[in-house]
Parts: C-alpha cells; sequence; structure tokens
C-alpha cells in the first residue's frame, strides 16, 4: 500500500515541462495504472457486476425451483404409476388365477361331456347291434318259416288228394266252430 501512495506522492513531484512524455518506468507506472482501473472498474462496473450476479443467482435459484418441482412431479407420477403397477399386478394375477380355474372347469366339463357322448354311443352301438340281431333272427325265422312251408305245401301236394283235402278242410272247420262256441 505504500507503494501506491508513494507513487501519488510521486505524481505531485513531476516537473510540467510542458510536454507529454511516457514513463518508462514500469514499477512506477503499473500500480498507478492498475489502481485507476481498478477504481473506474469498481465505481461504474460494481452496479452492473451486481445486476449480473443477482441475475444469474435468480436464475440459478429459478433452475432449481424448477428442477425441485420436475422432480416432485416426476416422484408423483412415479409413485402413481408404481400404484398402478400393483394394481395391474393384482389383476393379472387375479387374471392367471381365474383362468386356471376356468381352464380346469372346462377341462372338466368337456371330459364329462366326452364321457357321456361316450355312453350315449355305446348305447347307441348296443341298440343298433340288437337291432341289427332282431332284424337278423326275423330274416332267419322268416325264410325256415317260409323253407317249411314250401316244404309243407310240396309235401301236402303231392301226399294229399281230394278226398284227403276235403276232409282236412271239414276237421279245420269243425275246429273253428268248437272254439266259437267255447269264446261265445
Amino acid at each position: 500500500m505504500k507503494n501506491v501512495t508513494d507513487s501519488f506522492v510521486s505524481l505531485v513531484h513531476w516537473p510540467f515541462a510542458g510536454s507529454f512524455g511516457f514513463n518508462t518506468d514500469i514499477l512506477a507506472t503499473n500500480p498507478i495504472n492498475l489502481s485507476v482501473v481498478l477504481g473506474v472498474l469498481i465505481f461504474f462496473g460494481k452496479g452492473v457486476l451486481s445486476d449480473l450476479l443477482d441475475n444469474r443467482k435468480l436464475r440459478i435459484l429459478n433452475s432449481i425451483r424448477n428442477s425441485e418441482e420436475l422432480q416432485s412431479g416426476a416422484v408423483e407420477r412415479l409413485e402413481k404409476a408404481r400404484a398402478r403397477l400393483r394394481k395391474i399386478e393384482i389383476e393379472a394375477d387375479q387374471f392367471r388365477v381365474n383362468g386356471y380355474s376356468e381352464i380346469e372347469r372346462e377341462k372338466f366339463n368337456l371330459i364329462n361331456s366326452t364321457y357321456t357322448t361316450l355312453d350315449q354311443l355305446e348305447n347307441y352301438k348296443n341298440e343298433t347291434i340288437h337291432f341289427e340281431q332282431q332284424r337278423a333272427i326275423n330274416q332267419v325265422r322268416q325264410r325256415v318259416l317260409q323253407q317249411a312251408l314250401q316244404g309243407a305245401l310240396g309235401t301236402l301236394n303231392s301226399c294229399l288228394n281230394k278226398e284227403l283235402h276235403l276232409r282236412t278242410i271239414s276237421a279245420n272247420i269243425g275246429m273253428f266252430g268248437a272254439m266259437k262256441e267255447i269264446t261265445d
């Protein structure tokens, strides 16, 4: 500090020669120049620098406030998303459980339906077999009866003459007459 005051004191002792010149003494001129520049900067730049720093401070504070608001909004959305995810997971578990029980129920119904259908087909098969057996038995009976009748007719035609034929007819008429009297 003493150097600065000494520089100002030495200004007083400069001779005014009427001409302008440069002082080439670096040690004497640098502190003066720096003090003048710093004085001017502090005097005129103090307000500008203060405004710039205040504006920068406000922008930083606004950025921090906006970031905090965005963070709180993001945290809220994250919590909502987590709650929705838990709800969806619970619903998915319910659907899975319901789906498995529905599959089991459908499987059970299908098995029962298949057994019922198999029983019906077995009954139908048995009825068809019984019907075909009865039809085959009836066909055999008809053929046996036809052959027996043909054999009897052949035997009758070869054995019967007119007289024997008339007696057989009379005997049958007598039998029908006796049956009629019994039923009356």
